[in-house]
């Protein structure tokens, strides 16, 4: 089987509109958590959000394509820019029917399906944007940046709710490992942040109602009660080992390993005993032929909802036994808020950060530990320590588990 690194990484979150910015943001311990500014918060149970701030779309895409997308692609396409000039790549060189895309999206263009289905409403549906179904459809995403780069292999994009991101990621790394192309940029983008989005997370419990930013998104707290939204995308550049030898590319890591599979229990709630998240950790080390004793940190989906943090910490002690209390394990949903469908590609950027950086991700704002979540969770400050391997955890709603395994790059 064939090697797989990573060599262009690009990002666009609540805490920094570049992988530069982020990565400085999560040292820090920056919280991206603020009132909400998209749309006017009055009498809603919910006014925080973890928005992408000073992001004027005219000032980075050309202005004419910038209105002919929603706000989810047009992240994407930032994003991915970002990554394909991080990867350095002289396109002259590549074979591009050898270059794909599979950037996934939970759920696609909802600012533009709620504007245009209330102007619809007050003047005709005869009268909504010609652009209206090309906005909204969640694989155009992944179809705009294919078009923007020429990429001309597999383009897709997987929908699998909160595990979107990592899915996209561990299948391009298949993609690529099994021969299908040499290139893959792959990842996920999230643009939920409106009315319609938000109430119907309100109306289902999902989302933390506190008014205090420093304890809304509380990851594995006793005191968390449901997830704060985000928005954003990340992107990374996945390349076959000796192609990107052979031209000299830089290497953030190596990817190793993928699992994905189903709870098949509930069409929100995760198994309680964590046996099918458990079950998709395994897969991962399985596929990377690596034992549960050489993982040094866990990027946990963490999404400081009660099911998700107590069943997230039963997985871990189920797969990895012993180990799992020497693992670090934090969540950095406590300083983005929860992206959705991104979330799993923009905790992949910060995987291979931290494992290029031997650093681990603090869980900020952690107050009250919580007897359900007794792992070390690297509480309020980030650690200096040796990271040969890293695994990053999504799980979706619909029971949809995904893991990735990163690994420290070494020419041998």
């Amino acid at each position: 089987m064939r090697r797989v690194v990573i060599t262009g990484m690009g990002a666009i979150t609540p805490i920094g509109n570049n992988v530069k910015e982020m990565w400085q943001g999560v040292k820090a311990g920056a919280c991206g958590i603020a009132p909400i500014t998209l749309y006017d918060t009055t009498d809603r149970k919910v006014t925080l959000a973890g928005e992408v701030k000073n992001f004027v779309p005219e000032e980075v895409l050309d202005k004419k394509e910038a209105r002919r997308m929603d706000r989810f692609t047009q992240f994407a396409m930032v994003a991915a820019g970002e990554a394909m000039k991080d990867a350095g790549f002289d396109e002259t060189k590549l074979n591009k029917k050898r270059c794909g895309v599979i950037l996934s999206s939970g759920i696609g263009g909802l600012t533009t399906i709620q504007s245009e289905d209330i102007k619809g409403f007050e003047k005709s549906y005869d009268r909504v944007s010609p652009y209206f179904i090309p906005m909204v459809i969640t694989n155009l995403a992944a179809g705009q940046v294919a078009i923007a780069h020429g990429f001309k292999g597999m383009c897709s994009c997987v929908v699998t709710a909160c595990a979107s991101g990592t899915n996209a990621i561990g299948e391009a790394f298949h993609h690529i490992r099994d021969g299908y192309s040499e290139v893959m940029l792959c990842g996920g983008t999230e643009a939920s942040i409106t009315p319609l989005g938000m109430g119907g997370f309100t109306t289902m419990k999902a989302l933390c109602q506190s008014t205090d930013s420093n304890r809304a998104s509380i990851p594995f707290d006793k005191e968390r009660s449901g997830f704060v939204m985000g928005e954003g995308a990340g992107v990374l550049v996945l390349e076959e080992y000796e192609h990107a030898v052979n031209r000299g590319a830089h290497i953030y890591c190596e990817i190793v390993g993928y699992g994905a599979n189903c709870d098949a229990h509930h069409i929100t709630a995760p198994l309680e005993d964590g046996s099918g998240a458990a079950d998709c950790m395994q897969l991962a080390l399985e596929d990377a032929g690596v034992g549960p004793e050489k993982v040094d940190y866990i990027n946990a989906h963490g999404t400081s909802t009660l099911l998700n943090d107590k069943g997230e910490t039963a997985a871990i002690r189920l797969a990895f036994g012993d180990h799992a209390d020497k693992l670090a394990v934090s969540s950095t949903k406590a300083m983005t808020g929860h992206l959705l469908g991104a979330s799993g590609a923009v905790e992949a950027v910060i995987t291979a950060l931290s494992v290029r950086d031997d650093y681990v991700p603090a869980t900020i704002h952690h107050q009250m530990p919580d007897e359900d979540c007794d792992l070390d969770i690297v509480p309020n400050q980030g650690r200096e320590q040796r990271v040969e391997y890293a695994m990053s955890n999504s799980l979706g709603f619909g029971g949809h588990n995904a893991s990735i395994l990163l690994k420290k790059y070494s020419e041998v």
